[in-house]
């Protein structure tokens, strides 16, 4: 999982555990104003990222072309060790995302995850079980990429189910988890494998031909490589590696029990409300009417370890957010009588503590409406309007990749000869001389070199009958278990590849994958296909929302994919082992996350409840969802019209922000970008019933400020590892402690709400 910055920013369908460098910083593609600009934008801003201890000649490096100076492995790398511990790291991933995305919408990928834990694993099987076959034999980069690999794959697939699929349920379309579980697995099957099977020709396009030309680093995916590549090539390389897994495992095993202990004394060890204890020392009225707004603490791992990735502009937007929608906006709307809130107790030692974030019937009127309905609005429509203006913002990518396609099609159409022969086009030697020679040669454009052979490449024969299966399966499924008709289901693939061909672009040159365009595009275009008086309501969001998840799969599969597809290029693994070990941890993916989905729902059934009262998840992206579905497919929908003005005026404005940071901050302004609000980040936290997910933010970030200015070089080293055990840790806990409540462990008997607003946190 997970942004992006896997953060985009549905914010459930982005990916936000991205260690790369900010792209603000070095991979801006709307500033040049020529091919020619964009083709050298890179090379103008080399990140630095490198200790002392690393090779020089990296930091010089093109990243366009495969790394020279790594070990020749002569033994099979796609290993039963490394699937083994690529799975274990995926899964671990996935569960935490689940948990993690249903409590924000954020989810993370398994990359760097990966890659430590891969290397530290591996690098100790092969030194002290060299003895057992399975187990030991010599360990290289490659191998280390392949569980890096099987981890991103595995750890993938959790998007959908914080955000589509517990709209179907809450809206009733569908019947419960545990009694769908083989349908949603289907579901999560073929959209997964659509992704993969259609991902793999991509490969070619997108690594090879065009990323010089499109400027396509995949910055995560680039800092991916050269961490695998910096752990193999340093001198004390397995002693780093050894350090940064302590450092992963302590900040894990601290969130794990932090996690579970916290459910015994949840006031005293999880959250912390001053605005309360204010209140019951000196019985303030105006502390606890701050209280009613959600103000407190919340000492969440996971959440200060995305703070401590993602830095003070995406924690100060969130907290700023927050603060405008639930200290300013709403407060106004209740004083002015626009929006209502809902009395928690009847406990008159608490009378004025009120709740304002119910989605009930009675709090969705268009002249009863509570705050959290009225602020949904322009926090959906300004996620819409400035994941667009992002996408438009890259217009010359698009247009560069549509000339660059073109000329691959033409060259395609062409005999070898000829195609060797061009002065458009001449194919790169893998060899270090040719390298050499052909990047002195001005005088023609050339492709990436492609490092692999071709007894190494993905062969049609090998993806093609698969893709064409997949697709009639896909039409049979939906058509038999969803009654979905089967335009309306090629309809929802090819929103899928479309969006798949914009999200690897944007995701290759930003380092953020813009799914909550893609889905919310897709429920859109769904939504006016299934207008008219053929189709029942319920019909109608079932099929939105199903389309809209499947495109998603699709889109988000594809990405993450092919970004693992520039890993291995760079570190010159083959692409047909790589196309193995993501199929397998595809396959793993497929079970896991509808098994993860299932446990949670069954632990904590208010998952599934329009307007939950005390639940512990506040699933923003199924908000989202389930708001897009019933505005495109309700024949009598309505907004209340003040939300409806206010929400155009937000969205405007989102839009024009976004514009300013990509036509205004630049040149000699650039160095604004980094202080520019991130108005996505703005607009997630009106869905957000909470402002604690951005002030635990704010304190991993200020924390990860204060670590790096005093010791640069001890932070580049562990502050990824320590971030990642953070947030998988928190997400294992909750794990466990679904697990207790499943298997009838009540907490709220054992336990304590001491310190609790009105007994109850």
């Amino acid at each position: 999982m997970a942004s992006s910055h896997n953060l985009e920013q549905d914010i459930s369908d982005e990916k936000a555990f991205n260690v790369s460098i900010p792209y603000d910083e070095g991979y801006a593609t709307s500033e040049p104003s020529s091919d020619d600009a964009v083709e050298e934008a890179f090379l103008n801003s080399c990140p630095e990222t490198l200790s002392n201890d690393e090779p020089e000649s990296f930091s010089s490096g093109d990243p366009f072309i495969p790394f020279e100076d790594l070990p020749e492995e002569d033994r099979n790398i796609l290993t039963l060790r490394a699937i083994i511990v690529g799975l274990l790291c995926g899964g671990l991933v996935n569960a935490s995302n689940i948990y993690i995305g249903l409590k924000s919408g954020w989810t993370a990928g398994a990359n760097i995850f990966g890659s430590i834990v891969g290397f530290a694993v591996l690098k100790s099987c092969a030194k002290y079980c060299n003895g057992i076959s399975i187990l030991g034999g010599s360990f290289g980069p490659r191998e280390n990429n392949i569980a890096q690999t099987v981890a991103t794959a595995a750890g993938g697939l959790s998007n959908v189910f914080v955000s589509a699929m517990p709209a179907l349920y809450q809206l009733n379309l569908m019947r419960t988890p545990l009694e769908d579980f083989w349908r949603i697995t289907i579901l999560t099957c073929l959209g997964a494998y659509f992704g993969l099977f259609f991902a793999t020709p991509l490969r070619r396009f997108f690594i090879i031909h065009a990323a010089r030309e499109l400027q396509l680093v995949f910055p995560s995916s680039y800092a991916t490589a050269t961490t695998i590549r910096s752990m193999h090539l340093a001198m004390d390389g397995a002693r780093q590696a050894k350090k940064k897994m302590k450092a992963l495992s302590l900040g894990f095993a601290y969130a794990v029990i932090c996690r579970v202990l916290s459910q015994f004394a949840i006031g005293i060890l999880w959250d912390w409300h001053p605005l309360t204890w204010l209140y019951m020392i000196t019985g303030s009225k105006a502390a606890l009417a701050l209280e009613s707004w959600g103000w407190f603490i919340e000492w969440s791992p996971a959440f200060v370890g995305s703070g401590m990735l993602v830095g003070m502009n995406v924690s100060l937007s969130f907290v700023g957010g927050s603060f405008l929608a639930w200290g300013i906006i709403g407060p106004i709307l209740v004083q002015q009588g626009i929006a209502f809130g809902q009395t928690v107790t009847t406990d008159p030692e608490w009378d004025g503590y009120v709740s304002y974030y119910s989605l009930a019937p009675e709090f969705t009127l268009t002249d009863h409406p509570s705050p959290r309905y009225w602020l949904l609005w322009p926090g959906i429509m300004c996620m819409i309007a400035v994941s667009f203006t992002e996408l438009a913002c890259q217009w010359r990518i698009f247009t560069l990749s549509g000339k660059v396609l073109w000329r691959s099609i033409s060259a395609m159409s062409r005999s070898w000869s000829q195609t060797l022969g061009s002065k458009r086009y001449r194919r790169i030697s893998t060899d270090k001389d040719d390298l050499d020679s052909n990047s002195r040669d001005e005088g023609a454009k050339t492709v990436s070199a492609d490092p692999a052979p071709r007894n190494e490449q993905v062969e049609i024969w090998m993806w093609l009958p698969g893709l064409i299966a997949v697709l009639f399966i896909t039409c049979v499924v939906m058509k038999m278990e969803f009654n979905m008709p089967i335009v309306e289901v090629l309809l929802a693939l090819f929103l899928a590849f479309f969006f798949s061909f914009l999200a690897i672009q944007a995701t290759g040159a930003t380092d953020v994958t813009p799914l909550t365009a893609a889905s919310k595009a897709s429920q859109i275009i769904l939504g006016a296909t299934t207008n008219g008086p053929n189709w029942t309501l319920h019909q109608a969001q079932t099929l939105n929302l199903i389309g809209g998840a499947l495109s998603s799969i699709g889109a988000n599969q594809a990405a993450d994919l092919t970004g693992d597809f520039r890993v291995g290029f760079l570190l010159r693994t083959s692409p047909k082992l790589q196309w193995f070990a993501q199929g397998i941890g595809t396959l793993v993916a497929v079970f896991i996350a509808p098994s993860i989905f299932v446990l949670f729902t069954t632990a904590y059934p208010c998952i599934l409840t329009p307007s939950p009262q005390n639940c512990p998840f506040g699933t923003p992206s199924v908000s989202a969802w389930r708001a897009v579905a019933v505005a495109v497919t309700s024949p009598d929908f309505s907004l209340p019209a003040t939300s409806k003005w206010f929400s155009i005026c937000f969205s405007v404005f989102g839009a024009c922000m976004v514009l300013v940071r990509h036509c205004l901050w630049i040149g000699d302004w650039e160095w604004v970008r980094k202080y520019h609000p991130n108005m996505m980040i703005i607009s997630l936290a009106f869905l957000l019933p909470s402002t604690v997910y951005g002030t635990a933010m704010l304190i991993g970030a200020s924390l990860a400020f204060a670590w790096h200015s005093k010791s640069p070089r001890s932070f580049g080293m562990f502050g990824a590892a320590v971030a990642a055990g953070l947030m998988a840790g928190e997400g294992i806990g909750g794990v466990l402690n679904a697990v207790l409540t499943i298997i009838g462990i009540d907490f709220d008997k054992i336990g304590t709400n001491l310190l609790c607003p009105a007994g109850k946190c």
